[in-house]
């Protein structure tokens, strides 16, 4: 790992007491101040320079996509906690145990580049090759159907990705539960931007968010939410988590079982929630996401011609794929070989409309 953080450039320092009106002038946080009075790293500094990051290379043992890789952390087109740019960087904002960081992940030939900003920077560092799949076992999978044989051989850089984060992977799965996708990432979206923080780095012009931690979300008011369109199960869901964090954070390093029966001690999430969180935290190849509203006609359809296919129906076709269910359902997904649409799409709504 090469770099180091250059020192941190401050105005003089202000007498011990300092008047109110003097610490604002001076930019300081009142009192007691949240970490929305905090000032972000990317405007440290007399002159607003961004601090240097620590970076890392690091060379993946076969073929690598980023793309595939990273892509299951996106939260849809407008998500302030990831982006991809025209250069072909991945930029990630999150919560790391040890504070915000922002990690900025790109091809180098057959190496990554990456740099990191924030106080979690050496954590996303260190996390780098789980992150992009280190501890995944592509050889563990054998296809069994001629369609994901050759997925298989068309994706070969597809790797699952182990984030060690629970929580930044519970939330926005919980706001996802019942409804669609877009009103999901709606709510994600304006719940980030809104208590969340800007991102450590040269992120401003990317508008990247950090979000929220366990205090600020158990500290958002009932009204926030219902404007946020998210209704009050799902938000009393979120609460309940929030409440027993760092409890939660620990099923990332559980074995599956596990963590899979951690997760769901809390009232509100399920096997489905359970498993779409695990497939990111855990990098579990085998969390098969159940109860979901399109998986089980998408995996009959793909797999037997069966497009009216139940949740039952599904795991008995995914049964030779024990152990590597969710890689399954990865390649299922890729090949293209979805259901044509018959029926009218699931109608989005709109509480905050109430």
């Amino acid at each position: 790992m090469a770099g180091r953080f250059a020192p941190r450039t401050t105005g003089p320092a202000l007498p011990r007491q300092a008047a109110p009106a003097a610490r604002r002038r001076a930019g300081a946080p009142p009192p007691g101040a949240g970490a929305e009075g905090r000032t972000s790293p990317q405007r440290a500094g007399a002159e607003g320079r961004t601090e240097p990051p620590l970076t890392r290379e690091w060379t993946p043992s076969g073929p690598l996509d980023l793309r595939l890789v990273l892509g299951p952390l996106r939260r849809g087109p407008a998500d302030p906690t990831f982006r991809m740019t025209p250069d072909g960087a991945f930029w990630r904002a999150t919560r790391t145990p040890e504070g915000p960081g922002t990690l900025r992940v790109a091809a180098r030939g057959d190496r990554v580049g990456a740099e990191a900003w924030g106080p979690g920077a050496e954590w996303l560092l260190a996390g780098l090759p789980a992150l992009l799949g280190a501890d995944d076992d592509p050889d563990a999978f054998t296809p069994h159907h001629h369609l994901l044989a050759v997925t298989e051989r068309r994706r070969p850089g597809l790797r699952l990705l182990r984030t060690g984060l629970v929580m930044e992977s519970l939330i926005p799965s919980v706001l996802e539960q019942k409804v669609t996708t877009d009103e999901a990432y709606r709510a994600w979206r304006l719940l980030v931007r809104r208590y969340g923080t800007p991102a450590p780095g040269p992120t401003t012009t990317l508008g990247l968010h950090v979000m929220p931690d366990a205090r600020t979300w158990a500290m958002i008011p009932s009204w926030e939410w219902h404007k946020a369109g998210v209704d009050t199960k799902r938000s009393s869901t979120i609460l309940r988590a929030v409440r027993v964090a760092p409890r939660l954070e620990e099923a990332s390093s559980m074995p599956f079982p596990e963590a899979k029966a951690r997760l769901e001690l809390i009232p509100g999430i399920g096997p489905w929630t359970s498993a779409e969180t695990l497939q990111r935290s855990n990098g579990a190849p085998d969390s098969v996401t159940v109860g979901d509203y399109h998986l089980p006609a998408i995996v009959g359809h793909a797999l037997a011609d069966n497009r009216h296919a139940t949740d039952e129906e599904m795991l008995t076709l995914l049964a030779p794929y024990e152990g590597q269910r969710h890689r399954a359902t990865r390649l299922i997904l890729l090949s293209g070989r979805t259901p044509e649409r018959r029926g009218p799409r699931m109608t989005p709504g709109n509480i905050a409309a109430l």
